[in-house]
This record gives C-alpha cells, sequence and structure tokens, in this order.
C-alpha cells in the first residue's frame, strides 16, 4: 500500500513510519519540525539526541534496505498538502500533524492560538485534499482518550446510543477536554464526522492514552532510530517523567493525591494498531473510533511499578505528593470499552516490571543529558497566562 504519514518526525509518527515501511508498504512522511522547534523554545528537547528526518531515513535505508520519502512543509499550507495527495493518491493516510502537548497550550494566549490554528489548520486540510484528490483514501487520525475527560458513566468506543422520550439515537459520545489541546481533538472528531457523513470520507479516529516506551522492531536496529524521549513537564509524560526521576535519585513527583486514571499504552502496541486499522479500513461514509489503550492505571499505580522496578536496579525511589498544576478531577470513575482493537487481532503488551526496567536501564545511559530544570511543573491551568 502506499501510505502517508503526516507528522513523521514524532514519537509515534517515526517508529509508524519504519514499521509500514519494514512491512514492504511505499511510506512518505510529512513534518514540519513543530514539535522540535517548540521543545527548543521551552527548553523541552527530547533526552536522547536524534538526527532530522532525511537523517534517520538515509539511516534507515543503509540498515533495512527499505527508503522512507522525506516531504518537509507544513500541513497547515494546504496547497502543499493537497499537491501531494493529488501527485501520490495514497491508499491510507495516518495523520500525527499536530502540536501535541496540553500543557503547552495552557501556557498562554500565543500558545493557545498556535493550537487551535495548527490543529484544526491540519485537519481541515486533510479533509478537503482527501476529497479532492484521492476519495477512497483511508484517513486514520490520532485522537486521544483525554477527549472523553473523566465522566461518571462508562465511556463507549466512541459512540452512544440515546434513550429520550420513548425514542432513540446515536449519537458521538459526550466530550470534555481538560485543556485547550484536548478541545482541538474533539473539534477534529466533529470535522471529520462532518465530511464523513455529507461528502462519504472513509476515517478511523484513534482515541489514544497516553504512549509509554522505546523499544520497536525496528528502533532497536540502531541507536539513531530510537523514537523521541521527552521527560519535561511540558511535552512529556508522567511515566517518562517517572522513570528519570528515579534514576537521578529524585522523588517521583505525583500531582495532587495522584488517583488520576487514564487508558496507557505500549508504543508497540501503537504500531500494531495503526497498522490494523489501515490494513482493515473504515467503510466509505464511516467514522469509526477505537479506543486505543490496553491497562488503566491511576497515577499512584505508575509510581508504585516504577518503584518496584527501580528496586530491581538497586534504586532508592522516592514518592512526593505536590500541588496539582492542571484543573482535574484527582479521584473518579474510569471504565472505558476497547474492545474494537482486540477484535482486529491486536495481542497487548503490559505495563510490567521487566518493561519498566529496561526503560530504566536505558535511561540511565543518557543520565548526564537530564535536565533537574525542566523536570517539576512550569505551566498552571488556574492562571491566565499558564506560567506560575
Amino acid at each position: 500500500m502506499k501510505v502517508v504519514i503526516l507528522g513523521g518526525d514524532g514519537y509515534l509518527g517515526w517508529p509508524t513510519a519504519m514499521h509500514m515501511a519494514a512491512k514492504g508498504h511505499e511510506v512518505h512522511v510529512v513534518d514540519n519540525y513543530l514539535r522540535r522547534r517548540l521543545a527548543a523554545e521551552t527548553r523541552s528537547e527530547a533526552l536522547i539526541p536524534t538526527g532530522d528526518l532525511e537523517e534517520r531515513a538515509d539511516l534507515f535505508h543503509t540498515i533495512n534496505g527499505r527508503r522512507i520519502a522525506v516531504h518537509l512543509f507544513d500541513c497547515t499550507d494546504g496547497e502543499r498538502l493537497s499537491a501531494l495527495i493529488r501527485d501520490l493518491c495514497p491508499d491510507a493516510l495516518v495523520h500525527y500533524a499536530e502540536q501535541p502537548s496540553a500543557p503547552f497550550s495552557m501556557r498562554g494566549e500565543a500558545e493557545a492560538r498556535l493550537t487551535l490554528e495548527n490543529n484544526l489548520r491540519s485537519t481541515f486540510n486533510v479533509a478537503w485534499a482527501v476529497l479532492t484528490h484521492a476519495p477512497d483514501c483511508h484517513i486514520v487520525k490520532l485522537g486521544t482518550m483525554g477527549e472523553y475527560g473523566t465522566p461518571n458513566i462508562d465511556i463507549e468506543e466512541g459512540w452512544i446510543t440515546i434513550e429520550h422520550k420513548g425514542r432513540s439515537d446515536r449519537f458521538l459520545y459526550p466530550r470534555a477536554g481538560g485543556s485547550l489541546y484536548h478541545t482541538t481533538k474533539i473539534m477534529d472528531t466533529d470535522l471529520l464526522s462532518f465530511h464523513c457523513r455529507l461528502y462519504g470520507l472513509r476515517v478511523t479516529d484513534l482515541m489514544q492514552g497516553p504512549v509509554y516506551g522505546l523499544s520497536t522492531a525496528e528502533a532497536d536496529l540502531h541507536p539513531g532510530l530510537v523514537p523521541n524521549f521527552h521527560y519535561d513537564d511540558i511535552f512529556g509524560t508522567v511515566i517518562n517523567r517517572f522513570l528519570v526521576q528515579a534514576v537521578i535519585g529524585m522523588p517521583l513527583t505525583i500531582y495532587g493525591r495522584g488517583g488520576q486514571k487514564r487508558g496507557y499504552i505500549n508504543i508497540r502496541d501503537t504500531l500494531r494498531c495503526v497498522e490494523l486499522s489501515i490494513l482493515n479500513p473504515a467503510a466509505a461514509g464511516e467514522l469509526r473510533i477505537f479506543n486505543q489503550f490496553t491497562e488503566i492505571f491511576s497515577i499512584r499505580e505508575i509510581a508504585e511499578r516504577v518503584q518496584e522496578a527501580g528496586t530491581r536496579l538497586g534504586l532508592d525511589v522516592r514518592v512526593q505528593h505536590i500541588d496539582n498544576p492542571r484543573r482535574e478531577l484527582e479521584e473518579h470513575r474510569y471504565v472505558a470499552v476497547h474492545d474494537g482493537l482486540l477484535g482486529l487481532g491486536l495481542d497487548p503488551h503490559r505495563l510490567d516490571a521487566d518493561a519498566l526496567t529496561a526503560m530504566l536501564e536505558m535511561v540511565a545511559c543518557h543520565k548526564d543529558r537530564i535536565d533537574v530544570g525542566r523536570i517539576l511543573p512550569r505551566v498552571r491551568w488556574n492562571t491566565p497566562s499558564g506560567t506560575p
């Protein structure tokens, strides 16, 4: 198949490109290095240095023999994106091309505006480029479980049937994003739903939980192919932050009481989910939604697991509760359906001591590059500027 991956320089974009190319597909990646630029501007660079897309594509070709075509431009440029889709007429398009950080979107007006304009323009351009030049192309868009918020009812897989006054109908599940970033992802879903209903696009929207891991079949071939690993408070994840804190002897900082629950997924499973979605496309006119996670944990439970793994390596891992910089429920119900991808054949990896130990060992190899100043919260939800 011919596959276009937007946001191909990202934590998920680059591994997805390698994974699909290794499977024999013709892969084209698009990026403008926005995430790298924003990370540099906020002192949030990745822990492990990585080459640019052209350097990594050349390295992958040398090792694997497969080529990944690189296209460097901004997906908010509708003419450039439309021209690429016209020239390639891909079978599938994977849409990662968005500002991916909730904290960044809450730093202030400029960051909020950038997030809104970048994410919605990119998604709008994707819909119209495909509609105009490749209407049979299957769009696979990365959503987020954060779109749902933390409702007091079960989270269904994208859609919910409502009974009201003796009648029933099927609707998109109610959304309640906890940041402007999550709100733009909700708007993405609405935009794509509109284009499916009116124009017959075929879309799979993957509501993904936080991803962890550095090891994939392709990344393990060479250190230069490793995914981006952000541990800071803006572009990092809680698991990455805890791993780095454990390695340097800094207490694991739990925001508030630590009862916040989310669905998590190993990066290997993310790649498999995207592949399964591509190989089993949505029907014309269908917005198909999968909840893409494998296990649910509270922040306290993740801290306990990192402590256990750290003990294996002789680390003294402590825990510290700090004021929560975010506006969120710290104790809540979180029950979510996630049957769709399992039904297509996903065989999940687990966040166990072995997986965490392997990540701790890799982080320890780069211990000297850890900057303690970028770990604690630098953005707060309850101030207009976002900064403390």
